[in-house]
């Protein structure tokens, strides 16, 4: 069992964008910013406690942070994982709802 604490700090925060959006409304499909480190269990289990929601899978990507110029150099921007996460069929996704506020 994942420790709750450790749930609560695996969803870092929702990727708002026109792509993700598109995949809300068809897919039924979420995007998080996640911990660098969190496992797919581990997302999914965030995922279905935080927002009472049923997954049926979890996807990730490793985001490579950008080179650039600096006035004092090249600096990096820093390395960070993303997360899609699919809803089970007739599951609906609020991102302002907590599952407290849902019961």
């Amino acid at each position: 069992m994942i420790a709750n604490a450790r749930l609560m700090n695996i969803l870092r925060a929702p990727i708002v964008s026109e792509k993700s959006n598109l995949l809300v409304e068809k897919n039924n499909t979420a995007v998080f910013k996640v911990l660098p480190d969190a496992t797919k269990d581990e997302i999914k289990a965030a995922v279905e406690k935080l927002f009472n929601v049923k997954v049926v899978a979890v996807r990730t990507l490793n985001m490579h942070g950008k080179v650039r110029r600096t006035a004092h150099g090249m600096g990096k921007r820093s390395d960070w994982k993303k997360a899609y996460v699919t809803l089970a069929e007739g599951e609906t996704f609020n991102l302002t709802a907590t599952a407290e506020e849902t019961k």
